[in-house]
């Protein structure tokens, strides 16, 4: 016996993007390996540097976190 399909037309499946697809993944550990070990050495060698250039990265911090977590512009009404 077939049975009405009762899911909403305008759901459609999540889509994935380069953040799904990379968490959890051995290639997503690997990057955040690479990182990490990039991160320790700038500031083991550069230390110097990088706290100078600390101020300006606090300063860069809101229109970065703006850019990267916000997840583009046009989903402000969208609400599930």
């Amino acid at each position: 016996m077939n049975t009405p399909n009762t899911t909403p037309n305008n759901s459609l499946p999540p889509t994935k993007n380069w953040r799904t697809s990379l968490v959890g993944t051995p290639l997503g550990w690997a990057v955040t390996l690479v990182l990490a070990v990039l991160g320790l050495y700038l500031f083991a060698t550069h230390t110097g540097h990088m706290l100078s250039a600390l101020p300006y990265l606090l300063l860069m911090a809101c229109p970065l976190m703006h850019v990267f977590m916000h997840g583009g512009h046009g989903h402000h009404g969208k609400r599930e």
